[in-house]
């Protein structure tokens, strides 16, 4: 399975210099390429273009085999064919350098490893933050990592989510933990601060399908399928603590669509604390959205064992818990 980088809006620049800025690099299409679209294998080969630009290189005639140019992107290739693919550098291809940082891993053996991600740190080099980010850090930390797609990056959470995430060292445990969360067998627990006070039954099922939010792009929103585009998603919410503020809820994924947790807390009246894209306000201390990535177990895809790991609530998270008067005790991590 492949898991190309995401979308960037880089244009070829016409007026490059490229005797001077280009790299003439070889391409092999190997045995899990054959059959597959020219644009699609050259993204599995040279993870650090998006396809989008690779496409454009195609187009203008950059790609080329026994010195004739493919010039489309649809191509179908065979295993064995070769040519050569002359790539100029872009702030995206640049970010897939090695930087070394402190990693709090919390596990770690040949086939993946946890993390326990600090909020604030940008897990994939995007616009905007096209270096000190997690992927750099994993090539920095194990050289293998280079060739993976996203550096064995199988799923994330946002800049300023904190907690648990698994990352594969080698190709077949990245794929093997992509199909284990397509197949909802990795279980992801979060705990969340949100305005309110709860009302209600203790535990509720927000199962409402989540697209891109037709007034506000940058967000998303729950949607009618019916009319807008979007996917099925379904969150587990139950109450830990509450308070005349608001409330300490334990989210369960069953889903993972883009801003699940803040959207489906959002939907039910209960923004996530410092959550402003959703609606929820600055309040006890909290300085980015109160969510944090509790409880992470899945079957090890090589070793067959039950992995459970958690991660503490970090600093922010405790002191906002004190400032509303809500208590919390790690006995609470457990469903």
């Amino acid at each position: 399975m492949i898991i190309s980088s995401p979308p960037v809006d880089e244009e070829l620049d016409d007026n490059a210099d490229s005797p001077v800025d280009a790299e003439l690099r070889e391409w092999v299409v190997g045995e899990a390429q054959h059959g597959m679209r020219l644009d699609r294998t050259l993204a599995e080969l040279i993870p650090e273009f998006s396809r989008s630009y690779l496409q454009q290189l195609i187009e203008a005639g950059a790609v080329k085999q026994n010195g004739a140019s493919l010039c489309k992107p649809a191509l179908k290739v065979r295993a064995g064919e070769h040519g050569f693919i002359e790539l100029r550098p872009t702030p995206q291809s640049q970010a897939f350098k090695p930087e070394a940082m402190p990693l709090q891993i919390v596990f770690e053996d040949s086939h993946l490893l946890v993390i326990n991600k600090p909020a604030g740190l940008v897990v994939h080099p995007a616009p905007g933050n096209w270096s000190g980010t997690l992927l750099n850090g994993l090539l920095a930390h194990d050289a293998q990592a280079v060739q993976l797609p996203r550096a064995g990056i199988v799923h994330r959470l946002d800049k300023d989510t904190s907690g648990l995430m698994v990352v594969a060292r080698t190709r077949a445990t990245m794929d093997a933990l992509v199909r284990l969360i397509a197949q909802r067998e990795v279980s992801r627990q979060y705990v969340a601060l949100a305005h309110q006070a709860w009302h209600g039954p203790f535990r509720r099922e927000v199962d409402a399908p989540i697209g891109r939010d037709p007034r506000n792009r940058l967000r998303m929103s729950v949607v009618d399928l019916a009319r807008h585009a979007g996917k099925q998603a379904k969150t587990s919410i139950e109450l830990l603590a509450n308070c005349e503020q608001g409330c300490l809820v334990r989210c369960t994924l069953h889903t993972g669509r883009t801003h699940q947790i803040r959207v489906h807390m959002a939907s039910i009246g209960h923004p996530l604390v410092a959550d402003e894209l959703y609606g929820g306000a600055m309040a006890a201390g909290m300085q980015r959205q109160a969510l944090h990535a509790l409880r992470l177990s899945f079957i090890h895809p090589v070793t067959g064992q039950n992995m459970v790991f958690r991660a503490p609530l970090p600093d922010d998270l405790q002191n906002a818990l004190q400032a509303w008067g809500l208590g919390y005790n790690a006995s609470q991590e457990d469903p």
